[in-house]
């Protein structure tokens, strides 16, 4: 009886036994069936890396650009997006810029080598075969230069035309160029330092009064910046008014002294590297009346680094600047020093002077 039992019981082992094998063998088998075809998949894979090397951008005139490569040449036709360059980090593949580099503080301060660049002359006077002899991988210029771009594209060298003239498109063009340059990262950095900071300056406008603003131009202080403008984007963002505001068929406008008494603006800001001083307008006469006279406040926006008035990506420090001009009986200057000594650090490798950062 014994006997039989342990017989049976080995019977029923061995009968599990080769059940699980048996199982575990057409598992395996069906994992090999449902395996692809290595052969088949392969220029699949190999067409989805392609797609993803492949860099496409649509610029700021509606133009669709493909490159199979990013840019190590670039040509910049153009003071904002040179100075973008510098703080994607690009400064050394730059291989020509825009003229009068010399007068450009922040080229001296974080990319001196621009100082020794071919310059590829201006907006004006676009120096189109010398932008062709240095054999860039990209060139890119303001939309103005519509006529240019089109030259170039024909001669089969990768132009990005950009129109910085509000903070959206400002973003869109460093993106462009992070993109084009493989840059990304540092571009994402630098947009989220602006979405941050804009955050910041709304909030401070909340708490000031709406201050009636005139900007005046770097060549005559009876040039004004339109709705159209960068600047008049700043002014409204830090909590001013734009005065001008109603032109909305030009940039820049000439107005005339009657019409400047008659926007009475509370307070003058003076742009970087203007022509004219603030004892100018405090001096002349026809301008006794206006409030802004009457009461000192004009200021003149700092200029020791760049021109922050511009749609450089320093220009949010220019904004922050007129957001604690317009509010300041109610937010510490000093704290705004140490913001544009961390941003050059940060996006520029320079520390900047606290002292000639002024109100």
């Amino acid at each position: 009886m014994k006997f039989w039992k342990r017989s049976l019981l080995f019977l029923i082992a061995f009968v599990m036994v080769i059940s699980v094998i048996g199982c575990t063998a057409k598992d395996e088998a069906k994992e090999d069936i449902g395996t692809p075809d290595i052969g088949s998949e392969t220029p699949q894979e190999g067409e989805k890396e392609l797609e993803d090397s492949t860099i496409t951008i649509t610029d700021h005139l509606g133009r669709t650009i493909t490159m199979e490569k990013k840019a190590e040449k670039i040509v910049s036709g153009y003071y904002i997006t040179t100075s973008m360059l510098i703080a994607l980090g690009l400064e050394d593949n730059v291989v020509g810029v825009e003229a009068k580099a010399n007068t450009k503080p922040i080229y001296s301060l974080a990319a001196p080598q621009f100082l020794e660049l071919p310059n590829v002359g201006t907006a004006k006077e676009f120096n189109l075969e010398g932008t062709i002899a240095l054999n860039p991988d990209l060139v890119i210029l303001p939309i103005r230069l519509k006529d240019a771009v089109e030259s170039l594209e024909k001669m089969g060298i990768t132009v990005i035309a950009v129109n910085p003239e509000s903070m959206d498109l400002l973003k869109e063009a460093i993106e462009m160029i992070g993109k084009a340059t493989g840059t990304t990262a540092t571009a994402d950095k630098l947009i989220a330092y602006y979405d941050q900071k804009t955050i910041d300056i709304r909030l401070m406008a909340q708490y000031g009064s709406r201050m009636r603003i005139y900007l005046g131009g770097n060549s005559d202080f009876l040039s004004t910046a339109s709705k159209k403008m960068y600047q008049s984007y700043m002014i409204e963002t830090a909590g001013g008014t734009n005065v001008a505001y109603d032109i909305d068929d030009t940039y820049w406008s000439i107005i005339s002294y009657e019409q400047l008494i008659a926007y009475n603006p509370e307070m003058i800001v003076i742009v970087p590297g203007a022509t004219y001083t603030k004892e100018d307008i405090l001096n002349d006469p026809k301008l006794a009346a206006i409030d802004a006279v009457k009461n000192n406040k004009i200021y003149v926006m700092p200029d020791s680094f760049e021109a922050w008035d511009s749609p450089v990506p320093s220009s949010i420090l220019g904004t922050r600047w007129l957001g604690f001009v317009i509010n300041e009986d109610l937010h510490a200057f000093d704290a705004f020093k140490d913001e544009v000594v961390e941003f050059y650090e940060t996006f520029y490798g320079f520390t900047p002077d606290k002292e000639k950062i002024t109100k």
